[in-house]
């Protein structure tokens, strides 16, 4: 059946293999020097490795392929999973290894040690922190292209996980902004740049900031937001902005 699968443009592909770590189904190997899609079983389309190519040669698809295998993935993984050392001294809290080959970085378990509360900020009259939201909704999926507050406005596209992650989000970021939202591991993200690029064409925005998690898989919202102005044929500027895993603004 037709369905939503990786394609890797082998003419531009120059077999750094940065891709491979992005794809926690072990759906990419090193094949002659070049990234190959090992097979489409093991490729769920949902784009996690886009982004992640210095090259630009990866893009999904849509085309006849089989269907996607939980089980072949799991048999996959396995296969790439490197043998566990004899022995081994426990490691320092936040020092956890790499994820094995075919992991994904962002799903890796981590502990954070605990901080010293931040400074009193200034508050609002009621006591509680004011939100900078001015809208609603957020999501990404949700948001009309036509939505009167979106038109000429200053854009923030954030993936779903950064107010959690940066204290300073709505300060930072939202304050002056619309926001939209959406997570690119989780959703369609060929589905976004449709949709974004039509929102972009319809508002024209001032301005675009995209501002996404350190994590690889995080890179697609960044990517999809850069195709969809690409599409739109808008002359605005997009920005980037990354977030690190423990708060920090990386860029």
């Amino acid at each position: 059946m037709a369905r939503k699968i990786l394609e890797i443009d082998e003419s531009k592909c120059d077999g750094c293999g940065e891709c491979i770590p992005s794809c926690h189904e072990g759906a990419i190997g090193l094949v002659g020097g070049k990234a190959r899609l090992v097979s489409d079983a093991l490729c769920d389309g949902l784009g996690a490795c886009l982004g992640e190519c210095p090259q630009d040669a990866i893009r999904i698809t849509e085309r006849e392929a089989a269907d996607f295998d939980e089980r072949a993935v799991a048999l996959r993984l396995e296969r790439l999973r490197p043998p566990a050392p004899a022995r081994r001294a426990p490691l320092p809290l936040m020092q956890e290894p790499a994820a094995a080959a075919g992991g994904c970085p962002g799903s890796r378990s981590r502990a954070f040690p605990a901080r010293e509360p931040p400074p009193m900020r200034e508050q609002a009259h009621d006591g509680a922190s004011a939100s900078e939201l001015t809208h609603w909704p957020v999501q990404i999926e949700l948001v009309s292209p036509r939505a009167p507050w979106l038109e000429g406005a200053d854009l923030l596209v954030a993936a779903d996980c950064v107010p959690f992650a940066y204290a300073e989000f709505h300060r930072d970021f939202l304050s002056g902004r619309r926001v939209l939202v959406g997570c690119p591991k989780l959703d369609d993200v060929e589905g976004y740049v449709e949709k974004l690029a039509e929102l972009f064409r319809t508002a024209s925005p001032r301005s675009v900031t995209v501002v996404r998690m350190e994590v690889p898989c995080c890179a697609g919202i960044a990517s999809a937001t850069k195709e969809a102005v690409r599409r739109s044929g808008g002359s605005f500027p997009c920005l980037e902005s990354t977030i690190g895993v423990q708060g920090s603004r990386l860029s």
